[in-house]
């Protein structure tokens, strides 16, 4: 046991569990350099790359780090301008329903069916993505959004044509919500991964929040229709940065490379990667792969030799591939599976328990942000305050400042607190370790939701000032509750990581979706106050789910590992040829369906 971490009973390497760290309590002549593998020497004590990159110049892995934060900063400046979409009529209810002469739930369902949009988009695009690469997606989604955009600026008095542009919104939108977090674990090892993955979920919910301090202001001086307009044209404008500068992220590397999807050891047994074994032997036994190129003698020679030549064989290095053919859209299909099984390999997924456990973290808190902004349109524009669309929508600066907060805790906690466990775990990297950051998200977040609750139902006493500081609060827990469940997937589960993108793309925006829709009643029959003290316990009692995920969590791992649920349910990757395979599918579906009656 781990740091309270339970071990499997059975006694098999787990998925996500790696050596990632030698013990830096040694003397620096005892350190053990495995020649076999690939370190990273930058800091003090060298750090196994997890996963290991294969020689192949195209590999992202092997890019420079500059290139690498490059293409990151590109998909995330787009996504920041992506993300604006959805809370882009958020200060503009009273405004629009005037103009369409629609009430306030119609006014909130352009909402609710752009986010329906992203989450049946995620389904076809994800699967997309584990076929073709993310790159195209990419691409579509940014030109989606350019053509949507002007659409919706340019609709008129028709309250449908705006309506089905907000749904391609929504489709543009998609591939950046569920691809993004996963294109962290294309282009970087896991001891990298921390504070990226805390700046995509910033780009993501970032600029959600500070588009209506903009949108109110452009929609008194402008009119609303320019605030679509805006998001066209800046769009356009990086466009060409998508086309030239972020080439395809996703690569077909060998599988016993990827060291987080095989284990601890995955060099069949007694390795450096087993920490067990390394400190079993004796002190003056020869230093693995030391600079004297001395082997231990307690391995058997012909196994030792397999080993080496299995991780990084002498083949012939591919050719770096040319930067014109670097610009297409497609590159080679990334896997054998067929498609239209990988749009269905989803839905299982929501009973994987550690992808249930990451929907509840990251997509209540998003729901209640959802909901958040419903009574702010609600309340404010309304009386005491009878805020107009330029005030409601400074009311975001408190949202947009926690999620700023949010980002620099997550981003700082996310590796500190991690690194600090591996070494006081001997070096062993277990991804229970980054549940650690829901802690954060308890005491942030639940605040956040309590003081908001208690502020909001009594206006008068406590004026605007206070509802805002709490809702900064509520907005920096969900930013840290969303670095925490997208580094957990993407560190335990990285082979069915953009599967489970998809689960959480699908469940917070439907679940946002469902709060739209009935938010207003919600309100009106339960008042503000009762409604927040339930939703805030709420989350109390989900964020404390994270307690058995964390000591459970590498059980979870060995028992998905030997029962697969892609596996039981005839969607996995050995049963996903490209010939007949949508048929098998279809009658196995059929079955399953014909047993419910």
């Amino acid at each position: 046991m781990g740091l309270g971490v339970l071990n499997p009973k059975h006694d098999e390497h787990v998925p996500g569990t790696s050596f990632v760290l030698d013990d830096a309590s040694r003397p620096d002549h005892s350190i053990n350099v495995d020649s076999r593998l690939k370190y990273d020497h930058s800091g003090k004590v060298p750090v196994i790359l997890v996963p290991q990159p294969s020689d192949d110049p195209n590999d992202p892995l092997n890019w420079p780090l500059w290139r690498r934060d490059f293409i990151l900063s590109i998909l995330s400046i787009v996504s920041v301008i992506a993300s604006a979409l959805s809370p882009l009529l958020a200060a503009n209810t009273l405004t629009l329903s005037l103009y369409f002469e629609r009430d306030f739930t119609q006014m909130a369902l352009l909402t609710g069916y752009h986010l329906l949009g992203v989450g049946v988009a995620g389904f076809i695009f994800v699967a997309s993505a584990r076929v073709w690469g993310k790159r195209h997606l990419f691409l579509l989604g940014t030109i989606l959004i350019i053509i949507s955009s002007a659409w919706g600026g340019a609709s008129g008095h028709s309250y449908k044509s705006l309506l089905w542009a907000r749904v391609v919104q929504g489709v543009g939108l998609a591939p950046f919500e569920a691809l993004v977090n996963a294109a962290v674990g294309d282009l970087y090892f896991v001891h990298e991964r921390g504070k990226r993955m805390a700046l995509t979920n910033m780009a993501l919910f970032g600029g959600a929040f500070f588009t209506p301090i903009l949108v109110g202001k452009i929609t008194h001086t402008l009119g609303w229709q320019w605030s679509f307009y805006f998001i066209a044209i800046f769009t356009g404008a990086l466009l060409p940065f998508v086309f030239f500068f972020v080439p395809e992220t996703a690569f077909r590397r060998a599988e016993h490379l990827n060291t987080d999807f095989t284990g601890e050891g995955h060099l069949d047994g007694k390795s450096h990667l087993d920490p067990a074994w390394e400190m079993s032997q004796p002190e003056n036994s020869a230093n693995y792969g030391s600079s004297n190129g001395s082997m231990p003698t307690s391995l058997d020679k012909h196994q030792n030799d397999t080993e080496l030549r299995n991780l990084h064989t002498q083949d012939p290095v591919p050719a770096k591939v040319s930067y014109a053919r670097s610009l297409l859209p497609f590159n080679g299909r990334k896997t054998d599976d067929n498609f239209f099984k990988l749009v269905l390999r989803p839905f299982p997924l929501f009973f994987h328990p550690a992808i249930f456990w990451a929907c509840l973290i990251q997509g209540t808190m998003i729901g209640w942000t959802v909901f958040i902004g419903v009574v702010l349109a609600a309340i404010y524009l309304g009386p005491p305050l009878f805020f107009n669309e330029v005030t409601t929508g400074y009311m975001y600066t408190g949202a947009f400042v926690g999620a700023v907060l949010g980002f620099l805790l997550a981003g700082f906690l996310a590796d500190w607190s991690t690194n600090l466990m591996i070494r006081r775990n001997k070096g062993v990297y277990e991804p229970e370790f980054r549940i650690v950051l829901v802690v954060a998200q308890l005491v942030t977040g639940c605040i956040g939701l309590y003081g908001f609750g208690i502020t909001a139902n009594n206006l008068p006493q406590y004026g605007w000032f206070l509802p805002d500081f709490f809702f900064a609060w509520e907005v920096m827990g969900m930013v840290i509750g969303a670095v925490a469940s997208a580094l957990y997937i993407v560190d335990a589960h990285r082979e069915i990581a953009v599967e489970a993108f998809t689960c959480l793309l699908i469940f917070k925006n439907i679940f946002s979706f469902g709060l739209t829709w009935s938010a207003y009643e919600w309100l009106v029959q339960s008042g503000v106050l009762k409604t927040f003290m339930v939703i805030a316990s709420l989350q109390v009692v989900i964020c404390c789910l994270s307690i058995p995920m964390y000591i459970f969590g590498k059980r979870n791992r060995s028992f998905m590992q030997r029962h697969d649920l892609l596996k039981l349910t005839h969607l996995d990757s050995s049963t996903t040829g490209r010939s007949g395979s949508g048929v098998q599918v279809w009658r196995w579906f059929k079955d399953k369906l014909l047993k419910c009656f």
